[in-house]
């Protein structure tokens, strides 16, 4: 169960990559917009199922996951299909996709040992309904969520790494965020292909969905693309690593670290002329498995929650 799970999650995300997937939904959802209520039922219930498999279910956790997941369906499905440029409702939707998750909503209802588990399903109810509700039943917009389909895609990421990770790494030596460099133990090839894509499915393509897709695209929608605008998403992506280890909380050393990456994913974000996310999720993968290679952590998997907060 803690390989197929989210396993199935990852399948579906993936699938949104082609074209036909979300044109299928929404061809569908426009003969019949009720059905768009079918998405959060079958989410709510899978993580239900999990729940109970880890003997970890409880009323309250029900309770939970359904408004966690109609609430924004019910926004969403009242707004509209192609309700045209991005709407302060939007971003309502966004942030109660995005803060429940952050906040480690509902934590305290839910065993320890089944935290973990449970937190990786709920971000893959997240994202699956994020997609599903901005991609194809929204149809909004500078999404850019698609397959790489010109050698720019792969060259821009690169580029980027190499001017951005020097800056990075001296800035993290210098606010004592990362020790010095040393090699792994027993380093190999088929080791950081496998981190490569660990960090890929687990860090980079989310953070990617939630604050290039939905959070920074909503506010060049809504106020521009100017240099401005790009700071301000990149620092709300700097705070939102702020609760993240291993130093204390707040992690400030973090959050400048992030904000200054997240300036660079950003930028990437917006030289996108088709769209093409998966750019800018070349280049978080990248900064990420370098900066947990330095410092020997391995893989940056999203957070559990903690019973603590």
């Amino acid at each position: 169960m803690r390989t197929w799970v989210p396993a199935a999650f990852l399948a579906l995300i993936l699938a949104f990559l082609l074209p036909p997937v979300p044109a299928l939904i929404k061809k569908t959802l426009r003969r019949r917009p009720a059905l768009l209520f079918a998405v959060p039922s079958l989410l709510a219930a899978a993580f239900c199922l999990a729940a109970w498999r880890l003997d970890a279910w409880s009323w309250p956790v029900t309770l939970l996951i359904v408004g966690y997941t109609f609430v924004p369906t019910i926004c969403i499905f009242f707004q509209g299909m192609d309700a045209g440029a991005a709407s302060w409702l939007d971003l309502i939707v966004i942030l109660l996709l995005w803060l429940p998750i952050e906040l480690n909503a509902g934590a305290r209802w839910i065993p320890r040992h089944a935290q973990g588990l449970l937190h990786t399903v709920a971000y893959g109810v997240a994202l699956t309904l994020a997609l599903v509700l901005f991609l194809a039943f929204r149809g909004l917009k500078g999404m850019k969520y698609n397959l790489p389909s010109r050698v720019m895609d792969f060259v821009d990421p690169l580029i980027a790494f190499v001017l951005v990770a020097p800056i990075l790494i001296g800035l993290g030596l210098a606010i004592s965020f990362l020790p010095p460099f040393h090699v792994p133990g027993q380093p190999s090839a088929l080791r950081i292909l496998r981190s490569f894509g660990l960090i890929f499915v687990a860090t980079a393509l989310p953070e990617e969905i939630l604050f290039r897709s939905l959070i920074q695209n909503w506010l060049m929608q809504k106020f521009g693309s100017s240099t401005g605008i790009l700071i301000l998403a990149s620092v709300i992506f700097g705070c939102a690593h702020l609760n993240n280890g291993p130093q204390p909380l707040p992690n400030w050393r973090y959050m400048i670290l992030a904000t200054m990456a997240g300036y660079a994913y950003g930028r990437v974000f917006q030289r996108c002329r088709f769209d093409d996310l998966a750019r800018a999720s070349r280049l978080d993968e990248t900064c990420c498995l370098l900066t947990n290679h330095a410092k020997g952590t391995g893989v940056r998997a999203p957070k559990p929650p903690s019973s603590s907060r």
